[in-house]
């Protein structure tokens, strides 16, 4: 009797369980209204008419886009699906701009080619020329770029640098000049590659035979955290660096010709300053010397190499200034030009069309590059 108690108790008990089993639904599912995708953006767009540039921002008010291939800013208009367009009629090159977004300057969303700066807000648009630019893939044998880091001694830190060398370079075992290229404030070691378009500029011409194949070092002129306050530290950290690391590295891992006469040091605008100053500082180490645009304010860096013109001139191969026109640095560039007049000390100058800008400066790589290395030195 016990035993059948303790069975039915366990059934009633059992039994109560199970309204609380059948009735413990899961609640019902509501589904969310899926998102509507953003739009494909196709930017920018080249065509015989002209180039039209697209960019995806619904909740913004005003938008415009704007570059280095002149005029003021063209508004863009928006459809219904958010997308802000406008067609520019621009003329054959290799240009630089950006958006404007209700005042926020930005890149391109819908372009991977950018401008590499420390100010991220370039992106870059090609049209194309007939015949070919030099700056244009020309079916010339191409070059390698090689990315290398190397322990800076005057920094004190890993830093990056580029190397180009010229098609057959790994086929060979000659020995070549090296020229090392430097760029602008806020740039940094990819601008003249990626967005001056060293490398294509150099195959062109060595594949035209008007330049001599060489080396081309690109590294990064920022020794110091971007700072125009720190211009002077800067410029003396660079030439520690360039002289102490850079230069050493290169002859370690390339077949360079490691001498005075097959190095040179050309650069644009604060990397114009630092080639004038570090060349002519050192003409035992660089005999080639260009300055695109040159940033010139410390004109007491040159002290040293002003007080001996005469040593000066016969250890340089070639001084090369150029500049626009219509360049903010003209003027400080005419300041600099008499003074080496009036030391005697001997340059070749040109002053062009345009201003302060890598159109400017790509033409004037394809004038320096065949007066590199050569025979002859042409000084006015």
């Amino acid at each position: 009797m016990q035993r059948f108690m303790r069975i039915g108790l366990f059934l009633v008990g059992s039994a109560a369980l199970q309204p609380a089993l059948v009735f413990a639904a899961d609640p019902p599912k509501v589904e969310k209204p899926k998102k509507k995708p953003d739009p494909i953006v196709t930017s920018p767009q080249v065509s015989a008419d002209g180039v039209t540039f697209r960019v995806f921002a619904p909740a913004a008010k005003e938008v415009s886009v704007a570059g280095d291939f002149g005029g003021a800013a063209t508004p863009l208009k928006k459809d219904a699906e958010g997308i802000w367009s406008a067609m520019v009629v621009i003329k054959p090159g290799l240009w630089g701009y950006s958006f404007k977004i209700d005042g926020q300057t930005q890149i391109d969303p819908a372009n991977a080619w950018n401008k590499p700066s420390r100010n991220f807000t370039t992106s870059v648009v090609l049209v194309p020329s007939v015949p070919a630019a030099p700056y244009e893939y020309q079916g010339a044998a191409e070059g390698t770029v090689h990315l290398h880091t190397y322990m800076s001694k005057a920094v004190g830190e890993q830093r990056r640098l580029r190397v180009y060398t010229p098609p057959g370079y790994e086929k060979n075992a000659t020995r070549y000049p090296v020229l090392y290229l430097l760029h602008g404030f806020s740039d940094n070691e990819a601008s003249w590659t990626e967005f001056g378009r060293a490398n294509v500029i150099a195959d062109n011409l060595i594949g035209s035979k008007q330049a001599v194949p060489a080396i081309i070092v690109m590294t990064d002129g920022h020794a110091v955290p971007m700072n125009r306050e720190r211009w002077q530290e800067n410029l003396q950290k660079f030439q520690d660096d360039m002289l102490g690391s850079v230069v050493p590295f290169v002859d370690a891992h390339y077949r360079t010709k490691a001498k005075a006469s097959d190095r040179a040091i050309v650069g644009l605008s604060m990397g114009g300053e630092q080639s004038l100053t570090l060349g002519m500082s050192h003409p035992e180490v660089f005999a080639w010397v260009g300055g695109m645009s040159s940033a010139t304010r410390n004109t007491e860096a040159f002290a040293a190499a002003l007080a001996k013109p005469a040593e000066l001139n016969k250890k340089l191969r070639l001084l090369w200034i150029a500049i626009g026109k219509d360049d903010f640095l003209l003027e400080a560039n005419h300041k600099f030009i008499d003074e080496l007049k009036g030391k005697g000390i001997a340059f070749e100058y040109k002053e062009t069309e345009g201003a302060h800008a890598w159109p400017v400066w790509r033409s004037y790589l394809v004038d320096i590059l065949p007066r590199l290395f050569n025979a002859t030195k042409k000084r006015s």
